[in-house]
């Protein structure tokens, strides 16, 4: 009897969790693009949010810019700047310097199989745009893109990050954490000290109106374009985001420095 009172106590229990985290969670599925970026939650001021927005609207915005995103081809630097947004770097310690030391011990072994990009791509890392000249390639599993917007698993980062070879291969160099746009700093440091690294998020871009990525004037547009207004952007018939995906962090565990490791 005890027993099953207890199944039925543990099952309402279980009720009451997914309850209050499934609707986030699926709100944050949604938001979800293959580069492993969260999407969720694009509002601010007069911009929808992802979920309202119309139907290929996200997939055109993705399509137009992905050649911006982590390709940077001719990008500006400093426009680049103006649509990047740091968490502060807080004063470093002892305990926290251990912390991330851990995590990349941790990464170097967890990851160590993917060094051949054939291994990822089997266990469902997904290379984000690969016929496109990139710096650096995004190889996403969608499925630890969707564990990351609940918990964090240290050993499963939502992107691999690789290099393309003189020999048209890929070398695996690092790898990229997420965490929905609503997570707090408390929250984000938990996850990797915030004393250690620096998460970013993407902020104040104007993308080119629908249609019109290819031959939109990249050096206004985009995630490297030189408006960061929602008056500029207006004014030149875009569509005003004042933020995309969510929070990210790269790191690069086999870096010879802590500093360079979580370099951003």
């Amino acid at each position: 009897m005890l027993a099953r009172i207890s199944a039925v106590k543990i099952a309402a229990m279980l009720a009451a969790a997914l309850a209050v985290l499934l609707p986030a969670f699926v709100q944050d599925m949604k938001g979800m693009d293959m580069s492993g970026h969260d999407m969720s939650e694009m509002s601010g001021g007069e911009a929808s949010d992802s979920s309202n927005m119309k139907e290929g609207e996200m997939e055109s915005m993705l399509d137009d810019d992905a050649m911006d995103h982590d390709v940077h081809l001719g990008g500006n630097m400093k426009n680049m700047s103006l649509h990047m947004a740091y968490t502060d770097l807080r004063p470093g310690n002892d305990a926290d310097k251990a912390r991330a030391a851990v995590l990349v011990t941790d990464l170097q072994h967890a990851l160590a199989k993917y060094k051949d990009y054939h291994v990822a791509e089997a266990d469902g890392f997904k290379p984000f745009h690969p016929e496109l000249p990139q710096n650096i390639y995004h190889f996403t599993r969608w499925q630890n893109g969707l564990k990351a917007a609940i918990t964090f698993d240290s050993v499963e980062p939502t992107s691999l990050l690789y290099k393309k070879t003189a020999n048209g291969g890929y070398e695996l160099v690092g790898a990229m954490f997420t965490a929905p746009r609503g997570t707090s700093e408390a929250k984000l440091d938990q996850r990797v000290p915030l004393s250690v690294a620096r998460w970013h998020r993407h902020v104040d871009l104007c993308f080119p109106p629908k249609g019109q990525g290819a031959t939109a004037d990249r050096t206004k547009f985009g995630f490297a374009g030189s408006i960061s207004t929602k008056a500029e952007c207006d004014a030149a018939g875009g569509r005003f985001y004042p933020q995309v995906f969510g929070w990210m962090v790269h790191v690069y565990p086999w870096a010879t420095t802590q500093e360079t490791a979580w370099a951003h």
